[in-house]
């Protein structure tokens, strides 16, 4: 049980990963309820992401619409290493149709310049 809840937590933060690496969206004040709720879609829609598939249209649909102010602070060092490392993150997001700005800082992540 311990590891499929760790599994779980991993999957979250690389979904987070993918979307805190894309161009900002203006966010004016995302709720910790939206944030959460938001969180929630992107676990559900980008679930393969994490075994190393591609990104599903469903899941696509929610990188483009994801609040960068939500996604953020779940970006840790260890996100960054679970998902395949920042290049792989970009690919994944820039196939979603989102544009990857250079030397962009979201969490512990830093675009390449």
């Amino acid at each position: 049980m311990k590891g499929s809840s760790s599994s779980l937590i991993i999957m979250i933060q690389a979904v987070a990963l993918m979307i805190l690496v894309v161009v900002p969206v203006a966010v004016l004040g995302q709720t910790p309820s939206e944030c959460n709720d938001e969180k929630n879609k992107l676990e559900n829609g980008c679930r393969a992401v994490i075994f190393g598939r591609d990104p599903t249209e469903a899941c696509c649909q929610q990188v483009r619409a994801a609040h960068l102010s939500c996604v953020c602070p779940l970006v840790t060092p260890k996100l960054v290493a679970a998902i395949g490392g920042a290049q792989r993150a970009i690919r994944l997001v820039q196939g979603c149709g989102r544009t990857v700005p250079r030397n962009f800082k979201c969490g512990s992540l830093t675009t390449p310049a």
